[in-house]
């Protein structure tokens, strides 16, 4: 199967079950999604959210953040992995939003980078999800995802490769969404040591399916599908 039918196949079956899908973190503003995705790295969305309420409430602001040393944010945050580097994180990151971008959540990726604890991933998410920038942040679940239904090369062995041959394979106004479909197939179903293949509505254009379970009728139309 040619990657352009993959991609079609793909882009077909989200916006048809899954139109409009969204992070799976909890905020209201621009300033609590740059902190929830910064504790994310490497903890899920789940244990985030259930620090961040009380993290918000005690720094509602980059003002307040940028007034608190890292030791008084690590209480807030003990239960998330690597706290002592993510509390000097935060710490660093309300002091450069409040010296040199006037408070306010940069909208480009070049800005956001050189914020503490922000990389090019953390960036993505934020002009994705926040400014709606066809921006790709692909973590584990978006690498292993893209492997496993073929939609990139074999080639492509880092996460910026694979971004760049997503990017520019999607329609750019389809990028952000797509970003959230593939993460939360790789969640949910396409799953890191048993991919739950069963229930995949995706099998009929995935690579690895068709590699690994050649002789097994596939029928998207009896799969329990979901995420």
């Amino acid at each position: 199967m040619l990657k352009k039918q993959r991609y079609r196949l793909l882009v077909d079956y989200f916006t048809q079950n899954f139109p409009e899908p969204e992070t799976e973190l909890a905020y209201t503003n621009p300033y609590e999604l740059i902190l929830a995705v910064v504790l994310s790295a490497q903890c899920t969305d789940k244990r985030v959210n259930m620090v961040t309420p009380a993290l918000f409430e005690a720094f509602p602001t980059p003002e307040h953040l940028a007034a608190a040393a890292p030791e008084e944010i690590f209480p807030y945050i003990k239960s998330i992995s690597y706290p002592n580097n993510k509390a000097k994180h935060l710490a660093g990151l309300g002091k450069m939003l409040v010296e040199q971008f006037n408070s306010e959540i940069p909208d480009t990726v070049e800005q956001l980078v050189k914020l503490p604890g922000v990389g090019r991933k953390t960036a993505n998410v934020i002009v994705s999800v926040i400014w709606n920038q066809p921006a790709m942040a692909v973590d584990t679940h978006v690498f292993r995802v893209s492997k496993r239904l073929g939609l990139v090369d074999k080639k492509a062995k880092t996460p910026l490769e694979v971004e760049k041959q997503l990017v520019s394979n999607l329609p750019n106004d389809l990028v952000a969404k797509a970003h959230h479909w593939l993460i939360l197939h790789g969640r949910y179903i396409c799953v890191a040591r048993r991919p739950k293949c069963e229930e995949c509505p995706l099998t009929h254009f995935c690579a690895f399916f068709q590699k690994y379970f050649p002789n097994i009728p596939d029928d998207p139309e009896n799969k329990v599908g979901g995420m």
